[in-house]
């Protein structure tokens, strides 16, 4: 029996990249994509994408849409890394720790969406604490994130990589608007009523999240702690292969977290951070925005739906 055909579509961008970094070498499939000439050839990208077992779309949300308009053989399976389909109905939502079934429906799924890296963190954090009944629905939730600059792209890898590196910024917030693209996928998968507030930021280190998100503990039910806000995560997460929870004796030494700890892996480490004085938590997410927050994740969800079938 042939090994399947995983076709990247956009294999020169930065996630396009470490995806194919990562299947390059393996023996279970046989790696499709297109040569320069043919990339931007719409009827070759056609042919290519119909003829895959499994496509995986690393494009812009708008080119990602036209791929999967293209696609004719009913067959074909889609993983988009593109933020084009991520609350789309009908595309399952390829984050396998997000609730116990969701590995089985990755699994067998047509169509799935991979995660946004800063979204990946949120939702890891927030889910398990409202479905627990700890967190309100309607909690005032405000996520703040740094990112390494190769989450935007290859334009922001130029600037910090290129000619011009020198005179790149050390740390730059944006969003400044409050109209990221993230926060509606983020509001879906956490359950909450009202849009979070998100704060994006870049730093000079090419790859790489620290995510946080503060709690006051005077604004959950009443008797709610810090240490029931831990264990609803630890139980949450208990047996994952990926995602880990710090203890909270671990939290209590660190001083500072370190948004390149986890780079090169498909991991995250969540964090409770627990300040009894003010009735005050913070909430952490670190990982690789293009490990678990990108490239790692689409293997993941690709091996998932290759061990199906």
């Amino acid at each position: 029996m042939a090994s399947p055909l995983v076709f990247i579509d956009g294999d020169q961008g930065t996630t396009g990249l470490q995806i194919h970094e990562r299947l390059r070498n393996r023996s279970d499939i046989q790696l499709v994509t297109l040569p320069a000439a043919e990339r931007k050839d719409p009827l070759r990208r056609a042919e290519a994408i119909n003829g895959a077992d499994i496509a995986i779309l690393c494009l812009p949300d708008a080119a990602a849409k036209e791929a999967v308009a293209a696609i004719e053989n009913p067959a074909v399976r889609v993983i988009d890394a593109s933020s084009a389909h991520r609350t789309t109905e009908g595309w399952v939502y390829g984050f396998p720790e997000m609730d116990a079934g969701q590995a089985q429906l990755i699994a067998g799924a047509k169509r799935v969406t991979n995660p946004g890296c800063y979204p990946t963190g949120a939702i890891s954090l927030l889910r398990p604490l409202i479905q627990a009944g700890l967190l309100p629905r309607d909690y005032p939730v405000n996520v703040q994130a740094v990112s390494g600059y190769s989450g935007g792209g290859r334009p922001a890898v130029e600037q910090y990589e290129g000619p011009s590196a020198a005179q790149a910024l050390a740390f730059q917030v944006y969003g400044t608007a409050l109209a990221h693209k993230h926060p509606p996928e983020m509001q879906r998968y956490t359950g909450l009523t009202h849009r979070p507030i998100f704060v994006p930021a870049y730093g000079a280190f090419r790859q790489g999240i620290v995510l946080t998100v503060p709690l006051e503990l005077r604004l959950l039910a009443e008797g709610v702690t810090g240490e029931q806000l831990h264990a609803a995560l630890n139980s949450h997460y208990a047996g994952s292969q990926h995602v880990r929870v710090i203890s909270l004796e671990e939290s209590k030494t660190l001083t500072h977290l370190n948004p390149q700890a986890l780079n090169g892996t498909n991991d995250m480490d969540l964090g409770v951070f627990i300040n009894e004085e003010h009735g005050h938590v913070l909430l952490s997410a670190v990982f690789d925005n293009l490990g678990k927050g990108a490239s790692g994740a689409a293997v993941q969800n690709l091996d998932l739906m290759l061990a199906h079938g």
